[in-house]
């Protein structure tokens, strides 16, 4: 029998009801009992006993050996472990540890692992009809889903609604949709922006080079101007935010007359807050400039809600904030908390420009996923999601604000941004440009990750973000005040400990 059929009915043996305890398996070597606690025994097919720690770690190493052998190199993990068990605001592991989790698989379970509401609305849905083929015909969950979203837009305009599958196909279709729309090839976006691995997405991706290295030629017709953080514009953390829209605005302007001339230019893509760029939220006066430009020379302006979208900052989309109308909304991650959905949103008006058949895909809108996303779209109404953002950001900003306040750490701290809980830190690093004024000679060399890796060791996932050093907390936001409070405990200890370390 293959390795990973071996290991498989080892970890999976399950004790039957009435029986001694212990499942029978010619095939297996060591038979975890599933239903036993960590401190119970666990019998060998030999009839020894055995621990079930032991147990546990040789079927989860081996799994993990045989996925190093097979899954794609291109492929980059936080911990070589098998997650095995999501609940709540917890992960558990084949190995038997189980985490606080602060990543929500980056940002898609929003509503925790496996709600049991989204979980009864996809399951109900299996057995009615799993692939409904949207180039065939409707489906119920597309077009219940549609009803549930109209209600929650950001701008009334926003009434015609695509689903794919992920947010770099949804990316993909609204560089398409502008091209065909308006009549022209060029894209503007972001320094620090992210939007996908596909070429399309990673035209306009300008987070980090990973994405796109080796991979050339990618789309033309891409250009980037700084977005207003200072980073970007490589001036003191202090600088206004006046100042810091005022000189991107104004390489927007120089880019529009020396670069890709209006008349050529289908779209300004944005996310209003920076993701993979390290969580910086854009400013109001930012996103108004941008679209008065977009208003002045007939070009589309593509907000990417995918991580920022679905009540992660404290309003269903962050661009509410702003009052900034979008003429392309893309949505995603959090839209069906884990089930692969992802949605271009524009208006009636501009989308009965498209071609029938230029738009569509095999699983698009798929609707197991559709059914999950009605059932996430009445969670949040029903359990006052948005209520619990708002106190646990609150409380999540105090923590860290407090971190920076202590004089062992404090000078470490560079900023501490976000808002609702999309939230991160940036620490100081003597790794950075000669030119960055982030550079500090005397700090600990990689703090971000160091502390992430001390956070896992304590029991919570936690992510960097961006080329910088900064951790970035995207906890559910239905977390309770007591896992979050024990996160933060963790995270601060980490801190600590690392900055000690040197």
């Amino acid at each position: 029998m293959p390795v990973l059929n071996r290991v498989f009915t080892c970890t999976r043996a399950i004790r039957s009801t009435g029986s001694s305890g212990v499942a029978k398996c010619s095939v297996s070597p060591v038979i975890r009992n599933d239903h036993a606690r960590p401190c119970e025994p666990v019998v060998s097919a030999g009839g020894k006993l055995i621990s079930q720690s032991r147990a546990m770690t040789t079927s989860a190493d081996s799994l993990v050996a045989f996925g190093q052998q097979h899954v794609t190199r291109g492929l980059g993990r936080l911990t070589e472990a098998v997650m095995a068990k999501g609940e709540g605001s917890y992960v558990t592991f084949e190995d038997g540890r189980r985490m606080l989790d602060f990543s929500c698989g980056i940002g898609v379970t929003n509503l925790g692992h496996c709600h049991p509401k989204v979980s009864k609305a996809a399951a109900d849905q299996c057995v009615n009809i799993v692939h409904a083929q949207c180039s065939i015909s409707f489906h119920g969950p597309y077009l219940r889903l549609i009803e549930k979203l109209l209600p929650i837009m950001p701008d009334p305009s926003l009434d015609s609604f695509f689903f794919w599958n992920s947010g770099s196909e949804a990316i993909e279709a609204s560089l398409k949709m502008a091209r065909q729309i308006t009549g022209r090839q060029n894209i503007i976006a972001m320094q620090g922006g992210y939007h996908g691995r596909t070429f399309g997405a990673m035209a306009v991706t300008k987070s980090k080079t990973v994405y796109s290295e080796g991979f050339f030629p990618l789309m033309p017709g891409a250009f980037a101007i700084p977005f207003p953080y200072w980073h970007q514009l490589g001036l003191p953390i202090n600088t206004s935010e006046e100042e810091l829209v005022r000189l991107s605005l104004y390489q927007l302007d120089l880019v529009l007359k020396q670069q890709t001339a209006p008349r050529d230019t289908a779209a300004i893509i944005v996310e209003p807050v920076l993701g993979e760029g390290g969580y910086v939220p854009a400013p109001a006066s930012f996103l108004k400039g941008l679209r008065a430009v977009c208003d002045k020379h007939g070009i589309l302006l593509i907000v990417d809600e995918v991580q920022s979208g679905f009540g992660r900052t404290g309003k269903y989309f962050n661009v509410e904030y702003s009052g900034v109308r979008p003429d392309i909304l893309i949505i995603a991650k959090g839209l069906a908390n884990g089930f692969p959905l992802s949605g271009v949103v524009s208006r009636k008006e501009l989308t009965d420009k498209l071609v029938p058949g230029s738009m569509g895909g095999t699983y698009a809108g798929n609707a197991v996923s559709c059914a999950a996303a009605v059932a996430v779209a009445n969670a949040f109404r029903e359990e006052k999601v948005l209520d619990n953002v708002s106190a646990r950001s609150s409380e999540l900003l105090t923590s860290l604000k407090s971190l920076r306040d202590d004089p062992e750490v404090g000078s470490m701290v560079v900023d501490i941004r976000g808002q609702g809980l999309m939230v991160a830190v940036e620490f100081a690093s003597p790794l950075y440009s000669p030119a960055d004024p982030a550079l500090v000679p005397s700090a600990p060399k990689n703090l971000a990750s160091r502390v992430a890796k001390r956070c896992m060791e304590k029991g919570l996932l936690i992510l960097t973000t961006s080329l910088y050093e900064v951790i970035r907390f995207i906890p559910p936001l239905n977390i309770s005040q007591g896992d979050l409070q024990k996160g933060c405990q963790i995270f601060a200890e980490s801190v600590k400990e690392v900055v000690r370390e040197g």
